[in-house]
């Protein structure tokens, strides 16, 4: 997994993170709403943890990344 992560290159996890990661725009991203629902403890449809996940994926990368850059 650390070597798929290390090959991912740069730009396309930050678009990810731009795109996917924020999406939708307005009102706000579903990654914010979602983490202010784990943090309240509103997460427990299944379709909020699917967007959770979801949205997550390019911002879990992009941590990952830097995590290994600078390791």
């Amino acid at each position: 997994m650390v070597e798929f992560i290390e090959k991912v290159d740069w730009v396309i996890v930050i678009i990810g993170c731009l795109t996917l990661g924020l999406a939708p725009f307005t009102p706000e991203p579903h990654i914010v709403e979602k983490l202010r629902m784990l943090f309240q403890g509103n997460l427990v449809r299944p379709i909020d943890w699917f967007d959770f996940v979801f949205h997550g994926i390019p911002w879990f990368f992009l941590i990952a990344k830097v995590i290994l850059r600078f390791r």
